[in-house]
């Protein structure tokens, strides 16, 4: 079905009003990020001093290096451990524990365990930013179609009786379908933007069960 110029301006509205509202929260920000499309404000990279206040991760030594503490520090990481596991996992592994080591070992859980989270966090910010680049990129090529809809449409040269012209058809179906696509993932947005605060929850949670023990 044809689009009339009526439509496309009708479309454009709420088209710039999407736009407007996804900018909005990083506008709010100083020194905004225009490719931060998230409420939540902005950081990239989180410090272990936020989660633990346990012994020095440093003196500890490398966590990879401990087979068994980076065994479970993948598994509590992982979000396929549901939380409610969480608390069975960590004692048996302090059951085992020589008492002399437990501080040390139980932090090199910790550490494996924040560096892994702060990585996956740091993977999924930088996949928002490019979501909100992509956004911002289909956003200009729906203004061109539309615009190039409407020159077409207004020309001197148009014949009224041949509006349904391959070419016009043509380029409405693929403003249609990528205004479609826009929507959809404009609507996924608010999802996306939480996946970095779930696993800030889920690092906080974690580093409180290691410390009650150690």
């Amino acid at each position: 079905m044809i689009l009339r110029r009526a439509t496309l301006g009708s479309v454009r509205a709420p088209l710039c009003l999407a736009l407007a509202l996804a900018a909005a929260p990083a506008l709010a920000q100083p020194k905004a990020d225009p490719d931060w499309p998230c409420a939540q404000r902005k950081v990239t990279t989180l410090g272990y001093g936020s989660f633990w206040t346990g012994p020095d991760l440093a003196e500890a030594g490398e966590w990879g290096n401990d087979r068994e503490a980076a065994q479970l520090a993948r598994k509590l990481a992982s979000r396929r451990t549901e939380l409610r596991e969480v608390d069975t996992l960590l004692d048996e592994f302090t059951e085992k524990l020589d008492p002399a080591e437990k501080s040390k070992r139980l932090t090199r859980v910790f550490a494996g365990v924040f560096e892994i989270i702060n990585g996956e966090r740091s993977t999924v910010m930088n996949g928002i930013t490019r979501y909100a680049q992509g956004q911002r990129r289909l956003a200009e090529r729906i203004r061109d179609e539309a615009d190039k809809v409407s020159e077409l449409k207004d020309s001197p040269d148009s014949d009224p009786t041949k509006v349904a012209s391959k070419e016009v058809a043509n380029l409405e179906s693929q403003f249609n379908w990528d205004r479609r696509i826009f929507d959809e993932r404009n609507q996924s947005v608010s999802y996306v933007c939480e996946v970095p605060t779930l696993l800030e929850q889920r690092l906080g949670e974690l580093a409180r069960r290691i410390q009650s023990r150690v």
